[in-house]
């Protein structure tokens, strides 16, 4: 079964984010996988292990240090990778641009389905999947967290997370897919994979090369931390009844929630 990966690279979770101009500064930055993109990454492996045939490509959009994301996910078991490095497009773009530089990389390779995280860790919009399918002509389903695909490999049948529980669907293939956390538990790159990693193809590709120029809907014109927390305030007293009262009193005039 050929899978494809959609995978971005983003600041580790951890990162102090400082914002420069309409954008985070990135010196010093550690970047990642999206910690979804990984959950992806695992269930297309999984996929191939099991089916015992197929291919696993990864695609990403992004700058040069994308290689080292792209590196560790075909250190995991990944086989190929499409690496969209140009600069003119992936910094102006928004999750449809986006969708579409991924799209036309993702068509000109066999595939199954396709899997991304259910949302990117840094800008947490969520929109490229359904974008994706969209531009692919092909069904999606989100927040995925339990995938059987068919031995003839015609459908499958996704639980998906909804509010209060759980959807359950059978879907034709190809399809897209987003992760969810639960769908899987990541697994780690090997020394042997890590090595392997270094030999295995990575085609680069500028966005002319596929054909793309749709640019971003979406402009951002500004860009701040949020404001800092102000620190509590505790009522002093041992009368419960006077202390509720002023509760009140505080969250109406004060707080103005009541």
């Amino acid at each position: 079964m050929n899978t494809v990966v959609c995978l971005k690279q983003v600041p580790d979770t951890e990162t102090l984010i400082k914002i420069a101009g309409t954008g985070i500064a990135t010196d010093g930055i550690k970047w990642v996988i999206s910690p979804y993109d990984e959950f992806a990454v695992e269930e297309a492996l999984k996929m191939k292990e099991k089916m015992k045939a197929g291919n696993v490509t990864i695609v990403s959009l992004g700058p040069d240090r994308a290689i080292e994301s792209i590196r560790t996910a075909l250190a995991m078991g990944a086989d190929t990778a499409v690496h969209v490095n140009d600069a003119a497009y992936y910094e102006k773009a928004d999750p449809f641009a986006t969708a579409a530089a991924l799209a036309a990389a993702v068509k000109g390779l066999e595939y199954d389905a396709v899997f991304l995280g259910k949302q990117a860790m840094d800008d947490d919009s969520g929109q490229v999947p359904a974008m994706l399918g969209e531009l692919l002509g092909i069904p999606v389903v989100t927040q995925v967290i339990k995938i059987e695909v068919a031995d003839d490999k015609s459908k499958a049948s996704v639980t998906r997370e909804v509010e209060g529980g759980h959807a359950l669907l059978d879907v034709s293939l190809p399809a897209v897919f987003s992760a969810q956390k639960g769908l899987n538990e990541p697994r780690y790159a090997s020394l042997p994979g890590i090595m392997k990693a270094k030999k295995k193809p990575v085609d680069v590709k500028k966005a002319a090369d596929l054909g793309v120029s749709d640019g971003p809907k979406t402009v951002v014109k500004e860009l701040s931390l949020p404001p800092a927390r102000q620190a509590g305030r505790i009522i002093q007293g041992d009368d419960a009844k006077a202390k509720a009262a002023a509760l009140a009193k505080a969250l109406h005039d004060e707080v103005k929630i009541i």
